[in-house]
């Protein structure tokens, strides 16, 4: 039985919607939001309201931060973390690790997160986005993000039982 999956796909490839239907509608599942609300951000606000309105009832939603490893770690039944790339983007803001310092700490929060994947007992479904696929950022804050999150999906994937890859809304298998 797969325990563990992580879904990775680019922007507006369906890899949310892809993951939400791994589990079971009629269950309780823990839903980990990693966004935070903007209220200066309208734009921001409607599409975590899209996300909201198009889960079962069933479902309870949880906002996670920085203690997004101690949510996994505790999880005791199906649970997905939607997603790791806006999760990574809080803890390099709040390492201020944007030009390069802090980074430690960036690491050992992504480390913290690997372990407490492979720990848990509960179904895990992993939620991130794929930045290896497009052109290098121009910015040096761009290329320590792509970087980072490239070795965290890394990480995540060896401990993940499956991985599928959404292009176009097209699930692909990579293990």
């Amino acid at each position: 039985m797969t325990r563990r999956t992580l879904v990775l796909g680019g922007a507006r490839s369906g890899k949310s919607a892809h993951a939400e239907g791994l589990l079971p509608a009629d269950e309780e599942v823990m839903y980990v939001a990693t966004g935070r609300r903007d209220p200066t951000d309208p734009e921001w606000t409607a599409r975590i309201d899209a996300h909201i309105a198009r889960r079962p009832h069933t479902w309870r939603t949880v906002e996670a931060s920085r203690e997004l490893a101690d949510v996994v770690r505790a999880a005791k039944g199906a649970t997905l973390v939607d997603d790791v790339a806006t999760w990574l983007t809080g803890v390099m803001d709040a390492a201020g690790a944007w030009e390069g310092a802090g980074l430690d700490l960036v690491r050992r929060e992504g480390a913290m997160l690997v372990e407490a994947v492979a720990a848990t007992e509960a179904r895990v479904v992993l939620v991130s986005s794929e930045v290896g696929l497009g052109v290098v950022p121009h910015t040096r804050s761009g290329r320590l993000f792509r970087d980072e999150l490239g070795a965290l999906n890394a990480a995540l994937a060896q401990r993940c039982d499956e991985v599928l890859l959404l292009v176009a809304g097209i699930p692909m298998r990579l293990r």
